[in-house]
């Protein structure tokens, strides 16, 4: 991306934030603090070819004001800027919260979000009364004409704002899925850094699949979204009596407290540090979608007085207890986990033999068939971005169903590594297919404990087979030392020669698809062995996606 779209990007982004018409002195003022020197007349100049583009379009002598087409634009014009902007977002709504618990006046954070059946407001309340929320106090807003009802909940980054405006700084870490037992939390299952991530940490685990809150309620037993964040243990004592008066006006949620340095729930805790998990505020609205029925789910989504929220129920009567021991194994992230593998791989591009990394997803017998041909079909209407190698696999336990490998995208960084050339995985993104192709969402594969492209293809987010608008692909971005771009590119051509998925070899300092690669390095984008696995999925084929799987020879795969 050139320096004049990365001005139209920020253009775009104050016309956002404000809610009538402005005009190009006020544009200019804004971007001069946000560090770029343009003039009135060079706004003009570029408020001109946003108005062509259909971004902007002018009101009158008011000035200008961003249309849908440049709202779009903007949610995917700048991905690489994105995957920091959710952690600012929510150190922003940390700041803006000016919540005094004494007076219990002033602004809380709030998920709003939209359900479809007045009866998902009794499913909710359970939920409330269990205690599986930050607080029972909500705002329902029913929208005229229309079957709709917007409800409004707090958000648990209300506590890490009162937190602050007692001098107490917590640095949000996670969001995941905390698995509980016979009511009792036990740990993290599976977890998102809030940094370089495009996507909000529990937006990426609210599928129905995904979440039991309604068997923790009924049971005791399954797993509800939680967050982890870190407060230095000089403030513990403080925060704790902060916690407790919170508890008395309704706001709590606090999963557990470690103590200096003490590890939770699984989770490592630095000396000096200590760790709090609060349940998440989207657990309500989990529970609707694991009984199917329609909601549309928004996280920490803007600042709202705490007096326009009103307690749907004054009986609450918490079912958690509290952990008995947070001696629990540590839970392992992606990245160290695959380090092992990558190391292993040992393909031979001259040869065409050797180790590679594979994905190995199953399905039932009576599906493969059906499978097989959505395969063909989805590598022939395009076999640029699409790998066409698979071999067919037992399942270890089940002869009703059988494995699909196709190769992963980490494969290439071992290839590279085995010839001498580090290359680091950095994100697995969601790339669509404009011209030029953009990431339009991007994880950090160093902060998740779940590969990148599973994750979106449980949200349903790709649309690899046979769409009528760009089409929605699974893809890596890698980064490489400049010092070995000359060699590595010679490989790279090699394996894209082979029938490896390798889009683009970006240059130092270059926006590459919307990804950025740090400085001294250049940027690889290459397509996941997992697209033909999405098609199957988009197709209604049940299928369990499993990721980063297993070595598997080269030589003893099969081509579509």
């Amino acid at each position: 991306m050139s320096e004049t779209e990365h001005k139209m990007i920020e253009i775009l982004r104050i016309l956002t934030q404000h809610d009538k018409p402005i005009g190009s002195k006020l544009i200019a003022d804004e971007l001069k603090n946000k560090g770029f020197n343009l003039g009135e007349r060079a706004v003009r100049y570029h408020m001109q070819i946003l108005d062509e583009k259909g971004y902007t379009e002018r009101i009158g002598y008011a000035g200008r004001q961003i249309t849908e087409l440049g709202r779009e634009k903007l949610e995917k014009g700048l991905i690489y800027d994105q995957v920091d902007f959710i952690h600012s977002k929510f150190e922003e709504m940390i700041y803006l919260t000016d919540f005094n618990y004494m007076t219990q006046t002033g602004n809380v954070v709030v998920n709003t979000s939209t359900i479809y059946n007045e009866e998902s407001i009794n499913i909710m309340k359970e939920i409330f009364e269990s205690g599986l929320s930050v607080s029972p106090y909500i705002n329902l807003n029913k929208v005229k004409n229309s079957d709709e009802i917007e409800v409004t909940t707090i958000c648990g980054t209300t506590i890490d704002g009162i937190l602050l405006n007692e001098g107490i700084p917590s640095q949000l870490k996670y969001g995941g899925l905390l698995k509980i037992e016979n009511s009792q939390p036990i740990k993290f299952t599976e977890l998102i850094s809030y940094k370089k991530t495009s996507i909000t940490p529990l937006d990426a685990f609210s599928m129905a699949s995904q979440t039991s809150v309604l068997d923790v309620v009924t049971k005791g037993n399954g797993t509800i979204p939680a967050n982890f964040r870190l407060i230095p243990s000089i403030g513990r004592k403080k925060a704790v009596s902060i916690i407790d008066k919170l508890k008395n006006i309704g706001i709590n949620g606090i999963i557990s407290i470690s103590h200096d340095g003490e590890d939770i729930l699984g989770l490592p805790v630095p000396n000096g540090m200590v760790g709090i998990a609060i349940v998440g505020g989207i657990t309500p609205f989990c529970a609707i979608k694991e009984l199917g029925e329609p909601i549309d789910i928004k996280i920490a989504e803007e600042i709202m007085d705490f007096k326009t929220l009103h307690p749907i129920t004054s009986k609450i009567e918490p079912i958690l207890k509290h952990p008995q021991s947070n001696n629990q194994p540590k839970i392992p992230f992606l990245l160290p986990k695959s380090w092992n593998l990558i190391q292993q791989v040992n393909f031979d591009v001259e040869k065409r033999k050797g180790d590679i990394i594979a994905n190995v997803s199953y399905i039932s017998k009576d599906n493969l068939d059906k499978s097989m041909r959505i395969m063909e079909e989805t590598y022939n209407s395009d076999p640029k971005y699409i790998n066409p190698y698979y071999k067919l696999i037992d399942h270890p336990t089940d002869d009703e169903k059988i494995g699909i490998a196709t190769i992963c995208s980490l494969s290439i960084d071992g290839l590279l590594i085995n010839n001498g050339i580090m290359c680091n995985p950095i994100y697995g993104g969601l790339l669509e297919l404009t011209e030029p192709p953009l990431f339009i969402d991007l994880i950090s594969y160093s902060g998740t404990t779940l590969d990148p492209h599973k994750i979106f293809i449980s949200k349903n987010k790709t649309t690899v087979y046979k769409n009528q608008g760009a089409k929605k692909i699974l893809a890596s971005f890698k980064e490489i030392p400049y010092v070995s771009r000359e060699y590595a590119v010679y490989l790279l051509d090699i394996l894209k020669n082979t029938g490896f998925s390798i889009y683009k070899i970006g240059k130092p300092r270059e926006v590459t698809y919307n990804a950025k690669a740090d400085n001294y390095n250049f940027g690889v984008v290459a397509g996941s062995g997992l697209n033909t696995i999405a098609a199957i999925k988009e197709n209604g084929i049940a299928i369990q996606v499993k990721a980063i799987e297993k070595l598997i020879p080269f030589e003893k795969m099969d081509r579509l």
